[in-house]
């Protein structure tokens, strides 16, 4: 259930391993409908939502993840090679800018424990990183090769193609409604008819409370949005530099992330994370013109030379975010379904990992995978309304704080301490 990036990586990964076996996806609206479409088109190693947060989650893993990352990321860039995805795949590495003196010291900590392990990175100061990316409100960079951008539509789309050549079936615009236990199995309810499994896949991420109920305490939908500018003009595209195009993103708690386009447009997004009583999405949701505006006047602030710069498209939609910030794994119905939802705006990559994990939970449930602890415990769960609005009002205010004071204040110090949290 669901035609994004896990659940067409999980029909493909299956399909690999047991070509016998009838695979059917059944997606409500079209292949990429969901966050696997509309998102930022960042394509990163981490399984964990950066190191800094797997570390503070899975110090006893860590190493490991990482190691289990960085192996994905380069199986996703060979796989779209050898299928010839047109995906405008690009590997230019990752820019984490700093704004702020504070945020610098926190990308140079970040270096120093990364080098620690034998991670490739680099720390720029203010001039290195002003040099690559000419914007006066930049005070320094962690630069990061293992990393892409992409168009993450174009996957989907190349994943659909992949996942139907190696014998799955794609149902698109096929909503289903319940999912009823049977004998040996579950039968999916659609208004078009039904589809009997013996073992069924839930990769519906921020949609997947309408289907589960239970799985709403696992985590928060947000509502992220996006803007794209018209094409750049070549005096405009020399005035930022960016000879490199790299992904880049800003290292504060309510951050923007930016890149180049194949046509040289710049896709700008972030900082709000707008979360809707009771968990509510729908498509209704899908824009908001404050925060257009606001992601516009950002904009400026960042990049002052292009202010008759004009944006042509822009878009939103939820991503699923967990108390930890990463991907959670489980079942539901004795074990019939299963699922890996929550990947708080870094699933690009991490949904190939979580398709793995997946297929070894119906397929080899003797993998090492499914022995980490990264895939075995679920975090902290969220609470009930009124308790849960209230709870990320307080604390999305507190992130506004820090943002403006470079301290993490008594809020946010209290929930890292409990190892539990919201990401803007």
């Amino acid at each position: 259930m669901g035609g994004g990036f896990t659940g067409l990586w999980t029909a493909i990964e299956i399909c690999g391993r047991n070509p016998t076996l009838r695979v059917a996806v059944l997606e409500q609206e079209v292949v990429g409908y969901g966050a696997s479409g509309r998102n930022g088109g960042f394509c990163e190693p981490s399984l964990t939502h950066g190191y800094a947060n797997g570390l503070r989650h899975f110090p006893d893993e860590i190493d490991e993840l990482e190691r289990l990352g960085r192996e994905n990321f380069w199986g996703l860039a060979e796989f779209i090679e050898e299928h010839e995805i047109d995906c405008d795949f690009e590997h230019n590495g990752v820019l984490e800018v700093a704004t702020a003196p504070w945020q610098y010291d926190l990308l140079r900590a970040e270096f120093e424990d990364r080098s620690r392990i034998g991670a490739v990175a680099d720390l720029l100061s203010a001039d290195a990183a002003q040099a690559r990316l000419h914007s006066p409100a930049i005070m320094g960079a962690l630069f990061s090769p293992e990393a892409a951008i992409l168009n993450p539509a174009r996957l989907a789309r190349g994943l659909r193609r992949v996942a139907v050549e190696m014998g799955a079936t794609i149902w698109e615009r096929t909503r289903v409604e319940r999912i009823e236990p049977r004998p040996g199995g579950v039968e999916l309810l659609t208004r078009q008819g039904s589809v009997r499994a013996a073992r069924t896949i839930l990769a519906t991420n921020a949609y997947s409370g309408q289907l589960l109920r239970r799985l709403k305490a696992s985590f928060v939908p947000v509502y992220d949005y996006v803007l794209v500018s018209e094409p750049l003009s070549r005096s405009q595209r020399s005035s930022i530099g960016w000879e490199r195009r790299e992904g880049a993103a800003t290292h504060s708690n309510h951050f923007h992330y930016f890149r180049l386009t194949r046509d040289d447009r710049i896709l700008w997004g972030g900082y709000d994370a707008i979360y809707h009583f009771g968990g509510r999405v729908g498509p209704e949701l899908d824009h908001r013109p404050q925060t257009y505006r606001r992601l516009e006047e950002q904009f400026q602030q960042m990049f002052p030379m292009l202010r008759e710069l004009a944006f042509s498209s822009r878009w939103g939609g939820p991503i699923a975010s967990t108390t930890r910030f990463t991907c959670t794994f489980g079942s539901a119905l004795g074990g019939r379904v299963v699922y890996a939802l929550g990947y708080t705006g870094l699933g690009v990559a991490a949904s190939r990992f979580a398709a793995r994990t997946l297929a070894d939970r119906l397929l080899d449930p003797g993998s090492p995978l499914l022995s980490l602890r990264f895939v075995r415990e679920r975090p902290f769960p969220f609470p009930p309304e009124p308790l849960r609005a209230a709870s990320l009002a307080l604390v999305q205010s507190a992130m506004t704080r820090a943002d403006r004071t470079g301290r993490r204040g008594p809020v946010l110090s209290a929930l890292d301490r409990l190892g539990i949290g919201f990401d803007s």
